[in-house]
């Protein structure tokens, strides 16, 4: 499955409702058995059928840190990026992670607004008590074509 905007995040943006670089912007990590990466219809986090979240030692949600958004004439589109995350000594999760949920953070997960899939960038992967970085495409994490 390729990363994905899910379409209730799309419609917030355009309705003027989701501010990428000053939301409360995180990512959490999915394993193998998450519907996240199927069911793009889904406007919460509480709703998917199955999240399946990362268990392994050491796991906790981030925030992503230095959120922008940027104008990209050459290509047409708009960036929106933010600095790498690490989680520290990640253990290994009862299954392989296979992707991650960029989402808004608002209160709670029946709230809070998945934005994108992402399962580029070293996916699948198991925790191994070592650090674990995602390194965001120089081209920003996500990306919306004019």
């Amino acid at each position: 499955m390729a990363s994905f905007w899910y379409n209730n995040a799309a419609e917030q943006i355009a309705l003027g409702n989701l501010d990428m670089d000053t939301h409360d912007i995180r990512v959490l990590l999915c394993m193998t058995n998450t519907t996240a990466d199927t069911e793009r219809d889904k406007a919460f986090i509480s709703l998917f059928t199955t999240l399946d979240e990362y268990d392994g030692a050491a796991y906790v949600r981030k925030a992503l840190a230095a959120e922008a958004v940027a104008q990209d004439d050459v290509n047409n589109r708009a960036e929106f990026d933010a600095t790498d995350v690490t989680w520290t000594a990640l253990g290994a999760g009862t299954r392989n992670c296979q992707g991650m949920i960029i989402f808004r953070f608002v209160t709670v997960d029946a709230d809070s607004v998945p934005i994108a899939w992402i399962d580029t960038g070293g996916f699948p992967f198991a925790g191994n008590g070592g650090d674990v970085t995602i390194t965001w495409n120089a081209e920003g994490i996500l990306q919306l074509q004019t």
